[in-house]
């Protein structure tokens, strides 16, 4: 595993967790929907993963869009050899 840095959206539901993920993609935001990280272990189990590079575009997106059952936004790190780190994200 090669260490990385990136930023999740997490959702309680996967309907708005795909609702989100097409807004982001039609805004022209690069994202992956992945698992959610054991650390937010609440909600649907899936989060929606993107570059923290495009941080305020995501933000910009989201205060459109509104979306509900938002769990939060996140920082996870997983470093070779480490735990994985997931820390709140201000939006």
């Amino acid at each position: 595993m090669q260490n990385e840095v990136f930023g999740i959206a997490s959702f309680r539901s996967r309907q708005q967790v795909l609702k989100f993920e097409g807004a982001l993609r039609r805004a022209g935001v690069r994202v992956e929907v992945i698992t959610t990280p054991r650390d937010v272990a609440v909600g649907c189990g899936l989060s929606i993963r993107f570059e923290l590079s495009e941080q305020g575009r995501v933000m910009e997106v989201y205060r459109q869009l509104h979306p509900s059952n938002l769990i939060g936004f996140y920082r996870v790190e997983r470093m070779e050899g480490q735990r994985t780190l997931t820390r709140p994200l201000t939006y």
